[in-house]
């Protein structure tokens, strides 16, 4: 039987459950003429995909003209992530994600990824995220600071100015204009509604067409290459200097180093009312490599990696931690928990760098949320050979898909997977998970190399926040999931609550009522 959620059922693990040693290999029922699944992908994605292991440990899916695998056992995810030379990145989300982020990081295929990493790498060092966790300690209290008791917040909109404030911070010394930084996220979000609508329903002539959705999603992509542009244009022309990740980025050389100095090994190295064109093109990943090993990055190169780490960034955290206030409002008693931690440990002062190793519990509230509702929910590989997976052979050019959301739902994994439980994540029980069975940020070499710069910016925003102050729905409603290239719960009204005495003091611990 199958576990209910807000957004349908996960089964456990289909029909190879009851014959071990083998996999069952399948097609998802109830495709159409012409579009076959696409119209039941679009409206109801997580759903839909959730219901897939129960007909199997791969399933296509017709998508259109296409034919799409998903890999619904954490086993055959790994053995896709843990291969990126024959699972390269690509598909149509990838294809249609590089018409925003370019080559970048995140959307470069294999055989420039190498480079691309050693390039970014200097910017995600332990000493560099300990610099850039003072300078959001800073941008968090300041953001915090303006709330005011008995406002009404949209918690979604809230945490992406607060993320937006830490990332350009981080970026780029200073926060962008507040009007500025808007426009920055609605064209984001048209942006990124347009990549879904594409990468699902691939009928790529269609979306030449001079229709109204077509030309706003046009417009904000312009937009936003015109912003990143221009950013990376004054810095270079600028004689300050600046100690920021974007100035790392600029003076990173392919040899892992920067063209300032000598920096030790890469964290993780062990284990405008004038626009240019919409369409921007993208040149292939060959055409944007600097012509010599250890020159800097070329600007294009920047620019990519500049619209990668704002998108990945700011929505990534923004959305866990959306995610977050709402589970911890559902679930009284673990805000509770994670109030008696904060007091204990800030004793009424904001939070610093330094406690991160005391808040523990706050921790593993967050890691809960990006397990039930991981950001980065359904992602895609494309073979660059043939190859064999779950016993089917898969020619060149197929296109394979796995959805964190669905991994995450797996009961054998995560028994009661649909409860929000942080303990979970206790030392003597996280070591019972099944390995590839948690992917919030993917794994392998083509793993998030700005996990640990999302977890600490997140834990500082928890504690912050938790510390002064209650958020509660203003009435009860029942949230569900938004998949749209991230996985939002769309608007989430609250109100703020003071927590903290007027004299100052400690905050106390509040009853509370689940909505």
């Amino acid at each position: 039987m199958g576990i209910p959620g807000e957004a349908g059922v996960r089964a456990p693990r289909g029909p190879a459950a009851a014959a071990p040693g083998t996999w069952v290999v399948s097609t998802a029922p109830g495709g159409v003429p012409l579009l076959g699944h696409a119209l039941r992908l679009w409206r109801r994605p997580l759903e839909f995909l959730a219901s897939m292991p129960a007909h199997g440990d791969l399933v296509a899916i017709r998508l259109g003209p296409q034919r799409v695998w998903l890999a619904c056992d954490p086993d055959l995810v790994q053995q896709i992530l843990m291969d990126p030379r024959t699972y390269d990145k690509g598909g149509p989300l990838y294809d249609t994600m590089r018409m925003v982020l370019g080559n970048g990081l995140v959307t470069c295929p294999q055989n420039v990824h190498r480079r691309q990493r050693r390039l970014a790498q200097p910017c995600f060092r332990p000493s560099r995220i300990a610099d850039y966790a003072e300078v959001m300690s800073t941008e968090i209290s300041a953001a915090v600071e303006e709330w005011r008791p008995g406002r009404e917040l949209d918690v979604t909109d809230a945490m992406m100015d607060l993320s937006a404030r830490v990332t350009t911070g981080v970026l780029m010394s200073t926060s962008l204009d507040p009007g500025l930084a808007a426009e920055v996220r609605a064209c984001l979000a048209t942006a990124m509604r347009g990549v879904l609508l594409r990468a699902v329903v691939p009928l790529g002539p269609l979306y030449k067409l001079p229709t109204p959705g077509n030309r706003r999603f046009d417009r904000a992509l312009a937009r936003l290459h015109h912003i990143i542009d221009q950013i990376i244009a004054e810095r270079r022309a600028g004689p300050a200097r600046h100690d920021d990740l974007l100035a790392t980025l600029l003076e990173a050389t392919d040899d892992g180093g920067t063209a300032t100095g000598n920096d030790p090994a890469p964290y993780g190295a062990s284990g405008p009312d004038t626009c240019p064109a919409a369409g921007r093109p993208t040149p292939s990943p060959t055409t944007r490599e600097a012509p010599h090993a250890k020159e800097p990055l070329t600007d294009q190169e920047a620019h990519d990696q500049l619209m990668t780490f704002l998108v990945a960034g700011i929505e990534t955290t923004a959305l866990a931690l959306a995610w977050t206030f709402h589970l911890l409002a559902a679930h009284p008693e673990e805000e509770r928990r994670l109030h008696d931690e904060v007091d204990t440990v800030l004793a009424g002062r904001p939070p610093a760098p330094a406690d991160l190793p005391r808040l523990a519990h706050a921790r593993r509230v967050v890691t809960e949320a990006l397990r039930m509702y991981p950001p980065g929910w359904a992602l895609t590989r494309v073979t660059t050979t043939e190859t064999t997976l779950a016993g089917h052979r898969l020619a060149p050019g197929s296109t394979v898909l796995y959805s964190a959301y669905v991994l995450h739902q797996d009961p054998v994994a995560f028994p009661d997977p649909r409860r929000f439980d942080p303990d979970r994540w206790l030392p003597e029980r996280a070591g019972s998970v099944p390995s590839g069975a948690m992917l919030p940020f993917a794994a392998g070499n083509r793993k998030c190399i700005g996990d640990h710069f999302a977890m600490t910016e997140a834990v500082l925003a928890l504690a912050a926040i938790t510390a002064r102050w209650r958020l509660r729905p203003p009435a009860a409603r029942t949230v569900r999931p938004v998949p749209a290239a991230v996985l939002s719960p769309g608007p989430l009204p609250m109100v703020c609550e003071l927590r903290g005495r007027p004299d100052g003091g400690a905050a106390q611990a509040v009853p509370s009522q689940a909505p």
